[in-house]
């Protein structure tokens, strides 16, 4: 079997070691997270190059090493509440839509922060006999005029950039009630992991929501599959629904439906 050769500095396709380093910085500030494997496949070089391109770039203080990859010294800033509410607008009303089919007469669901959760309390406005506990201030924006759903505000440390509230105080509230629906939202989402966050209290109040919950749904555009923008981790129960939109590909899902996770398509 013939060896691969590589010049110095370049790989097959001619890139030069430069722009290689630089193109692993930016898909490490991307994703979060990128191994050697994966590196080497993506850039058509050996493992051995991969390392000693890490090892540079950890020297030039660019990138923190960790086992197997690395990871950016410095991810995405977390996006605005605001800034969210404009991005992909026509497939988080699809989702809120299909999200908002599922409930009945009688229930009690939890909605978290955000904007797609946001977009589902909007669907709610006109429910009848429907108990909707939250710890999002756009979905008590959207509720505060509908008079046949019972509101609870779980409270707590609100994060002024996402709007929504965590910490000790909205768990305290979050173990004195069960719900038959909870529905959430995620700054990336992966079938490995679960849900991505910018804070522990943001994922371990997730995981609490999920544990108080007969059914969970995560509603999220078809640009955060996969995501890793963030180092913090909700962990997924055994059954769950992803529902994204249309523009999800093949690849992207492909990994949910390798795990057992049923996953709709919004449209």
């Amino acid at each position: 079997m013939a060896k691969r050769q590589e010049v110095k500095g370049r790989g097959p396709k001619g890139r030069g070691a430069d722009a290689r380093r630089d193109e692993i910085v930016r898909l490490a500030t991307e994703t979060g997270l990128a191994s050697v494997e994966e590196l080497a496949a993506r850039l058509g070089v050996t493992q051995s190059t991969i390392r000693r391109d890490l090892a540079h770039l950890k020297a030039a203080g660019l990138l923190a090493r960790t086992y197997g990859g690395a990871m950016a010294v410095v991810t995405h800033p977390e996006a605005s509440l605001r800034q969210r509410i404009g991005e992909a607008f026509e497939a988080k009303r699809a989702i809120a839509s299909w999200a908002a089919a599922q409930v009945r007469p009688g229930e009690t669901i939890l909605l978290d922060s955000g904007s797609t959760t946001g977009a589902l309390a909007h669907e709610l406005r006109n429910a009848a006999d429907l108990t909707v506990a939250t710890t999002g201030l756009t979905a008590l924006q959207e509720l505060v005029g509908a008079t046949g759903v019972h509101v609870e505000c779980l409270g707590g440390t609100l994060r002024h950039v996402s709007q929504g509230f965590v910490g000790p105080l909205a768990e305290a509230a979050l173990s004195r009630m069960t719900f038959d629906r909870a529905f959430l939202g995620a700054d990336g989402v992966t079938a490995e992991d679960g849900i991505c966050e910018a804070s522990l209290q943001q994922t371990r109040l997730k995981e609490l929501m999920m544990a108080r919950s007969q059914h969970v749904y995560v509603l999220v555009h078809a640009a955060k599959l996969g995501r890793r923008p963030f180092h913090a981790w909700a962990r997924m129960p055994d059954r769950w629904t992803l529902v994204t939109d249309a523009s999800a590909t093949d690849d992207l899902l492909e990994p949910f439906a390798a795990r057992g996770v049923e996953t709709v398509i919004a449209i």
